[in-house]
């Protein structure tokens, strides 16, 4: 075997090496989540995550989008990670350390670093103080800039990115903007803060559809320009197809199919996927959906 030969050898064997050996940057082991409810002498127990794993790495950023009904989990899914609640089994790892015990400096990296994106906009604004402050604060929180002019340019530029106009945009109370323009600033600020991940729970069900394209390229363009790991929770897998990669398919509190998101959607497996992509609009009146026959078939296997 020639020489080269040889060293090329050891230096592929090694990269698989260091690759499996690299530390996530966000890992969930196993999660679990319950709800309890009742008295002592009755009580109820929902597992809303049952036993999830994943995990995300920095070097190879990706857009997943996490799918499936009302109640499935999802919502509850991105909290844990975002670290919102507490996961009642298993573990959620940042840089290799349980979350929970993250102190001081680490645990306000992971803060910068995972970032939400909520489907309610209204909900995140305080309607006492003018849109300014929700980019004026994680400035300050994060030290993003050391002067005013600085912070001005970095405002100005993610509100640019998304769509806004600046005179329109700051100076403003949140009911003085529209939903679509709301949602559009919480996408400026993340883009803004630059974070490692972005949790973004039905970012587009709010809007109007003439945004929803807006917002997603927005998406689109932080994850492919600045490297940032979308987690795209939806109940819609027309846009999920649009702008993931991978995607999960959750049935209540548990991973029924995943897998790259063009043979999940075009070669569904599972029943549940099945019922999910039948329910998806067709253009075509001549393509029949699934006949009552075998759509009671499906449900009776879930």
């Amino acid at each position: 075997m020639p020489p080269w030969f040889q060293k090329k050898a050891i230096c592929e064997i090694w990269t698989i090496i260091m690759t499996e050996l690299q530390t996530p940057l966000l890992e969930l082991r196993n999660a679990v989540k319950e709800f309890r409810s009742g008295s002592m002498f009755s009580k109820s127990v929902l597992r809303a995550v049952d036993s999830i794993s994943l995990s995300i790495n920095e070097d190879k950023p990706l857009i997943t989008a996490i799918a499936g009904e009302s109640g499935s989990g999802k919502t509850t899914l991105g909290k844990l990670i975002l670290g919102l609640t507490s996961p009642t089994e298993g573990e959620i790892l940042y840089k290799g350390k349980i979350i929970r015990d993250l102190k001081g400096g680490e645990r306000r990296e992971y803060r910068q670093n995972v970032q939400a994106i909520f489907q309610d906009p209204f909900a995140v604004y305080n309607p006492f103080y003018k849109v300014d402050h929700l980019f004026d604060a994680p400035i300050k929180k994060y030290k993003l800039s050391d002067n005013k002019e600085k912070s001005r340019a970095l405002i100005e530029e993610a509100i640019e990115t998304v769509g806004l106009r600046v005179p329109e945009t700051l100076g403003r109370y949140p009911h003085q903007l529209s939903g679509g323009q709301r949602q559009r600033i919480m996408v400026a600020r993340a883009l803004m803060i630059k974070p490692k991940i972005i949790v973004a729970d039905e970012p587009v069900s709010m809007v109007d559809a003439s945004l929803r394209a807006t917002i997603l390229e927005a998406l689109r363009e932080m994850h492919e320009n600045y490297g940032i790991s979308i987690i795209y929770i939806t109940h819609d897998l027309n846009t999920a197809y649009q702008i993931a990669s991978d995607i999960t398919i959750m049935y209540q509190g548990k991973v029924v199919e995943q897998g790259d998101v063009d043979k999940v959607i075009n070669h569904p497996s599972h029943p549940y996927t099945k019922l999910l992509v039948n329910c998806i609009p067709k253009p075509d009146p001549t393509d029949k959906w699934i006949e009552t026959e075998e759509l009671q078939e499906l449900i009776k296997n879930l």
